[in-house]
C-alpha cells in the first residue's frame, strides 16, 4: 500500500513572472520555501525585466490564467492563495473565475503603480478588481498609491491611512493591511484593519535602493503563514519581520534597484 508522508502545507501564488528573479512568482516562491511551504503558482504575464527596470511585458492568455489555478486546486488544493501582478481586465477576471468556490485565505496584492509612480493597469482592469476580486479577500496589501486608487481618496498622513482602510473594507476586503513606506520619517508604518480593530506596526526604517520585490515579499510571507496555520494578525506580524530582515540583509546584486534576501530570518542574519 503506498502511504504518503504527512502533507506539508501548500500554498498558491498568481502573478507575474520576473526575469530578474526578484520580484513576482519568483520571490513568492522563494518567499515560500523560507517558510517551510510548497509553493504552487500560475503564471499571469511573462516580464523582461532586471534592476534596472521593465524593458517588455506579455500577458498571456486568460485562458491558461485560469487553467493553471484549476490544475493545481484539483490536486494540489492550496491552505492559502496570494495574487499579485494581473495585467489586464480579461485576466482578473480569469483570475476570479479559477478561484470559485475558493474557501481558504486569499491575500491581494494590489499590483498597480509602478515604483516611477506609472500606473500598470488600466481603469477597466482596477474596476474588475475592485468589483469581483475584492470581495474574496481576506487581506488586501495595497502601499499608499495603490490605497489611493482602492479607496478613492488621497492618502498622505498615517489618519489618511486609517480612512483608506475603512473605505476600502466597504468595498469588500475581510481586512486591510495598507503599507505606509512611501510616507517620510525615521519609521516606516504600517496600518492593519478589519471590522473590529486597528493595529499599527512601527518600524526603524533602513535607507537603501535594495527594495525590489518588497510587496511580493510580504504578501507571500503572509499567505505562507496563513498557510501554515497561523491567524491574520501573527502572519502579517511575522511577515513584516522577515520583510524587514531580507531588506537588511540584501546581498547587492544589480546596478539598479536590488533584490532583497530571501534566506534571511527575522533576527537579520543571513543564512549564508
Amino acid at each position: 500500500m503506498n502511504r504518503k508522508k504527512a502533507a506539508r502545507a501548500t500554498a498558491l501564488t498568481i502573478a507575474g513572472s520576473d526575469s530578474g528573479g526578484g520580484a513576482g512568482i519568483q520571490a513568492d516562491l522563494k518567499t515560500f520555501h523560507a517558510f517551510g511551504v510548497f509553493g504552487t503558482s500560475a503564471i499571469t504575464a511573462v516580464t523582461a525585466q532586471n534592476t534596472l527596470g521593465v524593458q517588455a511585458v506579455q500577458a498571456l492568455d486568460p485562458s491558461i490564467v485560469r487553467r493553471q489555478i484549476e490544475s493545481v486546486r484539483a490536486d494540489l488544493p492550496p491552505a492559502a492563495a496570494k495574487t499579485g501582478m494581473l495585467a489586464d481586465e480579461d485576466i482578473v477576471r480569469a483570475v476570479v473565475a479559477g478561484l470559485q468556490g475558493f474557501d481558504a485565505p486569499l491575500v491581494i496584492d494590489p499590483v498597480m503603480v509602478a515604483t516611477s509612480g506609472d500606473p500598470l493597469l488600466d481603469p477597466a482592469a482596477v474596476a474588475a478588481i475592485l468589483e469581483e476580486l475584492l470581495p474574496l479577500a481576506a487581506l488586501v496589501t495595497p502601499n499608499l498609491p495603490e490605497a489611493e486608487i482602492l479607496a478613492g481618496r488621497p492618502v498622505r498622513t498615517e489618519d489618511d491611512m486609517s480612512g483608506a482602510a475603512q473605505a476600502i473594507l466597504a468595498r469588500g476586503a475581510g481586512a486591510v493591511l495598507v503599507k505606509g513606506g512611501h510616507l517620510d520619517g525615521e519609521e516606516v508604518v504600517d496600518l492593519f484593519r478589519d471590522g473590529s480593530r486597528e493595529r499599527v506596526w512601527r518600524t526603524p526604517r533602513i535607507r537603501t535602493t535594495e527594495t525590489h520585490g518588497t510587496g511580493c515579499t510580504l504578501s507571500a510571507a503572509i499567505a505562507a503563514g496563513l498557510a501554515s496555520g497561523l491567524a491574520l494578525e501573527p502572519a502579517i506580524e511575522r511577515g513584516l519581520a522577515f520583510t524587514h530582515a531580507a531588506i537588511a540583509a540584501a546581498p547587492g546584486l544589480g546596478s539598479g534597484r536590488g533584490p532583497l534576501d530571501h534566506w534571511a530570518d527575522p533576527g537579520g542574519r543571513s543564512r549564508d
